[in-house]
């Protein structure tokens, strides 16, 4: 096999979870080889980087051999090599938890402890029909 199609490479490999969900990141540009943006139905040969963007972070993957056919993850390691810069797992763990960290206390939803203090503090009054 000299070429497959990059949908289905992509497919193949697991990165993506149908063959519909590659092509669709093809068709809105979130499949580069060398900066360029590439149709499902490019080829793509062995020795090709392939970046695949999955926001807020851009994956990297070298071709080591070509499949059409879906496989196990066990079998993955020999059709590609993740060569993600680490720089771009230190954003995804930036994005991560900042999530929690730039919340002040106090804003947003009240976390289970500030609603059960809330209900018992507002259970503790007796009103009655005749205070209104």
């Amino acid at each position: 096999m000299d070429e497959v199609r990059i949908d289905k490479w992509l497919w193949a490999v697991r990165i993506f979870k149908t063959r519909t969900v590659a092509s669709e990141a093809c068709k809105k540009g979130r499949v580069l080889i060398g900066n360029v943006a590439m149709k499902p139905s490019r080829n793509i040969r062995v020795g090709e980087i392939i970046d695949v963007k999955k926001p807020p972070i851009t994956f990297s993957f070298k071709v080591l051999a070509l499949s059409d056919k879906r496989m196990g993850a066990p079998k993955v390691a020999g059709f590609m090599e993740n060569v993600t810069p680490p720089d771009q797992y230190e954003l995804m763990e930036l994005n991560r938890i900042s999530g929690f960290v730039d919340r002040q206390r106090g804003t947003g939803r009240p976390t289970k402890k500030e609603r059960r203090d809330l209900e018992q503090f507002t259970d503790s009054f007796d009103f009655d029909e005749s205070d209104f």
